[in-house]
């Protein structure tokens, strides 16, 4: 187990601000990282409609809309960051862009940092969707350097009770 921050994955969701609880309450004090991850590329992508060949889309354009994804993750890793302090970590926000799959950031984030754990969200789904989507809690459990903390939707606690 690493010494530095617990990475906590947050995208915003109800399931990422239960884990942020979660990771408060079993990890009070301890330095957090609230990462947020949003994929660059997606605004310099070509533009295809079925009937006519792709098209770049207008760089100055991209470039807006890129900044725009950037101002939105660093407002949501701000609020994550605020709820983990609320939850009683010594939280900081970290944006990262990229283009690989969420749990690889997390992972190369927590080697980087020599994370203690990692923690995200699960909605729980498994079956088909989960095999096509993939999971990213699956993901980071498989493939985590350090200890994983995941926690669940309130939804599926509660359905797991009746």
């Amino acid at each position: 187990m690493g010494l530095g921050p617990i990475i906590i994955g947050y995208d915003g969701s109800a399931t990422a601000q239960r884990a942020i609880d979660e990771a408060g309450a079993l990890m009070s004090r301890h330095q957090a990282l609230v990462v947020v991850v949003y994929e660059r590329d997606v605004p310099f992508e070509f533009v295809e409609v079925p009937t006519m060949p792709p098209a770049p889309v207008d760089i100055r354009f991209a470039l807006e809309v890129d900044s725009a994804l950037y101002d939105a993750a660093r407002q949501m890793a701000r609020h994550g960051a605020q709820l983990a302090e609320k939850a009683g970590l010594e939280a900081e926000p970290l944006v990262v862009a990229d283009i690989l799959p969420v749990a690889d950031t997390l992972i190369r984030v927590a080697k980087e940092r020599d994370s203690q754990a990692i923690v995200v969200g699960t909605h729980g789904r498994f079956g088909l969707r989960d095999i096509l989507l993939g999971s990213t809690a699956r993901d980071v459990i498989k493939r985590s350097p350090a200890p994983v903390l995941v926690v669940r939707a309130v939804e599926d606690v509660q359905h797991d009770r009746s």
